[in-house]
């Protein structure tokens, strides 16, 4: 398996391409299913390890099928390294603008704000760790927030959990300090604050989904995330992939994604 997604082919749908700030990096396309709704709503978030030459497109194929499910789709962009404003805060700051832009859209167009999932993929998959977590981050912190939209679950696709570990680990040449401005023991502030892993427990359902060969992200990263998830009372369930690569689980096509859709479909109910 490769990340040949233009192998795909995308359906005909209603999306729409609707901004969320005033940056050029600040918007999100909304998908919608059919029927008239209320539909329940998945928050997808990309990966490439917060860089700027990675963007949403890849995505629109977990999106498109998601929608066929019943579900509506916010695919949403955000600043990332290389970008003007682009990693701490930035990146978090837009992401989390992303989403409590759902309320404004709920008033729009049918979308049940009872029944709203983030699900990334890679450092996507922090991300929507991350917005499960961040009613959790304490005052003070510049990735504090009043009342940000809550939950109903989070889906990580080989993501990136713990910040700490991904940086001993010099995960894609070290992308962690380049997100966070430097190393976790001289910004223990950051990482408390913007590390899924350290903001436990999130008090959120969770699925988290990984291949044991993935050489992009390791699957320990999950498996040590999913322990500890368990031993602070959240409810978490891993999907294990023997084998599986880092691309395989935001491919469509592969039997892998119909238990991904399952998983999905479970927290969104």
């Amino acid at each position: 398996m490769s990340d040949d997604f233009e192998a795909l082919t995308l359906p005909a749908a209603d999306v729409r391409r609707i901004a969320y700030g005033a940056d050029r990096w600040q918007f999100g396309d909304l998908r919608l299913p059919a029927g008239p709704g209320p539909h329940p709503v998945v928050i997808t978030i990309h990966g490439g390890f917060w860089r700027a030459r990675y963007g949403l497109d890849y995505l629109r194929y977990v999106a498109a099928a998601l929608s066929a499910a019943g579900l509506a789709t916010w695919n949403i962009e955000y600043r990332r390294i290389g970008n003007t404003g682009g990693g701490w805060p930035g990146t978090f700051l837009d992401v989390a603008a992303a989403a409590d832009h759902v309320r404004a859209l709920a008033t729009t167009y049918p979308l049940e704000l009872g029944r709203v999932v983030a699900l990334g993929h890679s450092a996507g998959g922090h991300l929507a760790y991350w917005l499960a977590g961040r009613h959790r981050i304490a005052p003070g912190s510049p990735l504090h927030a009043h009342e940000p939209l809550p939950l109903a679950g989070a889906v990580a696709l080989a993501g990136v959990l713990d910040l700490r570990r991904a940086w001993e680990l010099r995960l894609s040449d070290n992308a962690t300090a380049a997100l966070m401005g430097g190393a976790p023991d001289d910004l223990a502030d950051r990482y408390a604050a913007g590390s899924p892993r350290a903001l436990l427990p999130l008090g959120v359902r969770q699925v988290l989904v990984h291949g044991t060969a993935d050489d992009s992200v390791p699957y320990e990263i999950s498996a040590d995330y999913a322990a500890a998830a368990r031993a602070a009372g959240d409810p978490v369930e891993l999907l294990t992939f023997p084998d599986g690569g880092h691309f395989e689980c935001v491919d469509t096509r592969t039997p892998e994604w119909q238990a991904i859709l399952a998983g999905v479909q479970r927290l969104a109910r």
